[in-house]
């Protein structure tokens, strides 16, 4: 169930899911830090933030079986994402990728499967996939990862193409280039845009700009970043923590609202893009 003080977003494949989550990314690489991820996974599910996003690439699984053990008895509270590499997205790669990390996920469902980014297997084929990923109840929606306007253009032309409900991609202040095309784009279409890294891997939080905004509320640097998204329609933000307090911290953006000199002083800081930028990536 998620906390009704979150906002959330409803998916266009009908599910509703809170608009800040929990990413994984570099968890699972250190077994000496296996315990302290797993706790700040379970604090986050307690607090609401029952998105959980993995991938098969983080720590070539590792990160999927730090999920396993954090979700383990609480599978039906949490809306499971993964995603595949693109060398596995052929139409029986992907099949054989998503049973891999069923596996290590302990689980027999993904709420979400994500092609993480464009490779050389054709479009068809990975849609291919996908789609009987879903009639077979293996997951319950799809989407991809790392795909500007012209790779979703292209992904609505393919045949089931438009069952696509999320792209997730590099979003946060100081990486804007999605505002100027691609996030409208979306926005048009129902997708929602889930945005890894929302504080750039914690270099935002050196900002003086959010600093100034976050004294006014007694906030954070990090809780502005994140709020400042979590104002955007069909917006999902995904930061990762494995400490229990920046996990609680994180959480507490839901709760910030910025006016509109906020947004300007932020935009003044961190300008928004005026003309087509490459997609950005990590």
């Amino acid at each position: 169930m998620i906390d009704d003080t979150l906002p959330t977003v409803t998916l266009s494949s009908g599910a509703t899911v809170p608009a800040l989550g929990l990413g994984t990314w570099h968890m699972g690489e250190d077994p000496a830090q296996a315990a302290q991820e797993v706790a700040a996974l379970k604090a986050g599910l307690d607090l609401g933030l029952t998105l959980v996003d993995t991938a098969e690439m983080y720590a070539e699984g590792g990160a999927e079986e730090i999920v396993g053990e954090a979700i383990d008895g609480r599978r039906d509270e949490v809306f499971l994402v993964s995603k595949v590499y693109p060398w596995n997205a052929s139409r029986e790669g992907t099949i054989a990728a998503c049973e891999r990390s069923l596996e290590r996920l302990r689980t027999d469902r993904l709420d979400l499967y994500l092609v993480h980014w464009r490779g050389e297997h054709p479009l068809a084929e990975t849609v291919g996939a996908l789609e009987e990923l879903r009639n077979q109840g293996k997951i319950g929606a799809w989407g991809v990862s790392n795909f500007d306007v012209d790779d979703m253009e292209e992904l609505m032309d393919v045949p089931g193409g438009e069952n696509c409900t999320v792209n997730q991609v590099l979003y946060n202040l100081s990486r804007r280039g999605v505002e100027y095309d691609l996030l409208p784009w979306c926005q048009e279409r129902g997708i929602a845009v889930m945005a890894y890294s929302p504080i750039e891997q914690g270099r935002l939080i050196r900002s003086e700009a959010l600093a100034r905004i976050a004294k006014a509320y007694q906030a954070t640097p990090a809780q502005v970043a994140l709020a400042f998204l979590l104002e955007r329609e069909g917006v999902i933000a995904i930061p990762k923590s494995a400490n229990t307090s920046r996990v609680a911290e994180n959480c507490e953006a839901a709760r910030l609202e910025l006016t509109e000199e906020d947004l300007q002083a932020l935009d003044a800081a961190f300008p928004p893009p005026a003309k087509k930028t490459p997609l950005a990536m990590l």
